[in-house]
Formats: C-alpha cells, sequence, structure tokens
C-alpha cells in the first residue's frame, strides 16, 4: 500500500478510538459527602444559627462523582461513625483526653437514614436538624457521619470524602473569634511589666443575646477551662454585663461595659459589609488557682475586643452571608 495513504488511515482510526472513548464513563460513580475539612484538626467546621425554641437546619451536600450525569435513582444510607471519631482523637492527641472532641449527643440533632438522589442529578442535600438549647461549648462537639455500604452504589474509598466529621459552631450576634490586640492582661504586683496581649480570643455561645469567654490568657487548651469562663450578656441598649458561674475565681467587674456596632462597605468588593462590634471598657479582676496548687495568682484584665463578621449581601439570607 502507499505510505502516503497509509499514514493518514492509521491516523484516522487513533483519532476515532480516542473519540468512542469519551462516550464512556471515565470516573467511578463514587457517592461522597461534600464535607472538606476546614482545621488542621481533621474535621469540617460547620456555623448553625443558635435558636433555643426552634430547630434549625443544615443541608449537607452528597455528590456523585462521574464525567456523565448520574442515570440512576439512588439511596444512599447513612449513619453514624464513633469508631473513625475515635481514631482521630487518639491520632491527634495521643492520651490528652481534655482535647478530645466529643459526638454530639443525640438529643441535639436529628437526621435522616436515607437519602434520595435521583436519576438525571450528581447532587442531593441532606437536611441535619439541630436543636442545641443548653448545649455547654466548652467541649468540642463533633456529628461524624459515615456513608454506608450497599449493592446499588459504592461509596467513596477516600476517607475524607466517605466520612463527615462535623465540627459543631453555633452561632449569634455577638459570638465568634474576637481580635484581642487591645486586651491587656497584668498579673497583680507587676502591673508596669509588659502585660499579656492575645491576638484573638475565641468566643461560645450560650443563648441569644449571651457568650461566653474565658478569662484573661486562658484557652482552649486548659484542662480546666470550664472553671473560667466569663459570660457576657449583650442587650438592645448597647449594655454588657459581665458573669461567672464560680466563685472560686473572685471574679469582679470594675467598670460598666457597653458595645458599639459600625459597618462599612468593601472597597474593592462592593458587595461586601463589614460589620465590627466592639466591647468597650472591659475592667475585670480574677483569680487563677488552680495554675499552681495552693496558690492565687491574681490578674486584671482591661481594655476592649472587636469582632468582625464579612456578609456577602448578594445572598438573601443574612445567616447564609456570613463569610467564615
Amino acid at each position: 500500500m502507499n505510505t502516503k495513504l497509509l499514514i493518514p488511515i492509521i491516523l484516522l482510526i487513533i483519532f476515532s478510538s480516542c473519540n468512542d472513548e469519551w462516550t464512556d464513563e471515565q470516573f467511578e460513580n463514587y457517592i461522597s459527602f461534600k464535607a472538606p475539612i476546614t482545621n488542621s484538626e481533621g474535621v469540617t467546621d460547620i456555623y448553625i444559627r443558635y435558636k433555643a425554641e426552634e430547630k434549625t437546619t443544615y443541608q449537607l451536600p452528597l455528590i456523585v462523582s462521574g464525567s456523565k450525569t448520574n442515570t440512576q435513582n439512588k439511596t444512599v444510607h447513612v449513619a453514624l461513625d464513633p469508631d473513625t471519631l475515635e481514631t482521630l482523637n487518639y491520632e491527634r492527641f495521643q492520651t490528652r483526653e481534655d482535647f478530645y472532641y466529643r459526638e454530639l449527643k443525640s438529643k441535639y440533632y436529628s437526621f435522616p437514614s436515607e437519602v434520595e438522589i435521583k436519576a438525571g442529578e450528581n447532587t442531593s442535600l441532606m437536611n441535619i436538624d439541630f436543636a442545641l438549647k443548653d448545649i455547654d461549648m466548652a467541649e468540642k462537639w463533633v456529628l461524624p457521619l459515615t456513608i454506608e455500604d450497599d449493592p446499588s452504589y459504592t461509596p467513596n474509598p477516600r476517607k475524607n470524602y466517605r466520612k463527615a466529621l462535623l465540627r459543631i459552631n453555633p452561632f449569634n450576634d455577638y459570638s465568634g473569634t474576637y481580635s484581642g490586640t487591645a486586651l491587656k492582661t497584668v498579673m497583680e504586683g507587676y502591673e508596669n511589666e509588659t502585660p499579656i496581649v492575645k491576638s484573638e480570643i475565641k468566643s461560645y455561645v450560650v443563648d441569644e443575646n449571651t457568650i461566653f469567654f474565658y478569662a484573661g490568657n486562658i484557652d482552649e487548651d486548659r484542662q480546666d477551662r470550664r472553671s473560667y469562663k466569663i459570660f457576657a450578656t449583650f442587650d438592645r441598649n448597647g449594655g454588657v454585663t459581665f458573669d461567672v458561674d464560680n466563685p472560686d475565681m473572685n471574679f469582679q467587674v470594675n467598670k460598666t461595659a457597653s458595645y458599639t456596632i459600625t459597618e462599612q462597605m468593601d472597597e474593592i468588593r462592593p458587595y461586601l459589609l463589614h460589620r465590627y462590634l466592639t466591647i468597650n471598657n472591659i475592667d475585670y479582676t480574677f483569680s487563677d488557682y488552680t495554675m499552681v496548687p495552693n496558690v492565687d495568682i491574681n490578674y486584671k484584665v482591661s481594655g476592649s475586643l472587636i469582632l468582625e463578621r464579612q456578609l456577602n449581601t448578594q445572598i438573601p439570607d443574612e445567616d447564609q452571608q456570613i463569610e467564615w
């Protein structure tokens, strides 16, 4: 055969073969959660508006992977997965059980054991209802979920896609991570020394109008952190009231605190609203009575805290606007 004719025929066969290949499915139709890990500790942070008397629904996406549209109705079975949470805790924290994530108690949530993904669709939303009244956020709560095996589908073999370890973060209008650079902590008798300043101070929900944070420089890493909660209750007139539930810390407020809220649109992204909540006139003293056995170490804390929230005003639902 003429060589000039042979080369085009070979090329035609090759390209025809390649084109036929794209009519077939290129990837396995695995079932996955869409729950990307959002911190260095292997869990997915989710944020839920706190409502004492109502349920709040969080929608967790399930996905069918593949290069083509799903052609079958699928019933996906979802279950609790405490074993994976137990493994994560030991791998991350070893014997420091005070650092462990705790499995969320069943009274705080409900979810369906089956989720339908319809033919012609590659995603579905699993509704998880939360009722978080009286939850104690001194613990690090996680809802561990897994996609169960079933002959009608294949769960994604990668752990981070088949599993969802949801770190529960309820929020209200005042909770979040405050900038602590303007809040100074000094030890009694060393007022002229360089104060202790933390870049961030995390606060936690108690109810719709109350948060708590830890006194001075105490944070989640202290085993006895729950003994040093300071509750801040916000009224609608700009006042803030501080209180504690542990008399042993000798807590005393020296000034009347207040708060202000200011807003500013972003100069680069005009749809983005910056909302700043500032707590002014923070001034209190407390005793750290557990760091050194039988010794009270007294501290004075003074200054202000600032919480910034960024809201995407293009989204109608304000709770969904917040860019965490």
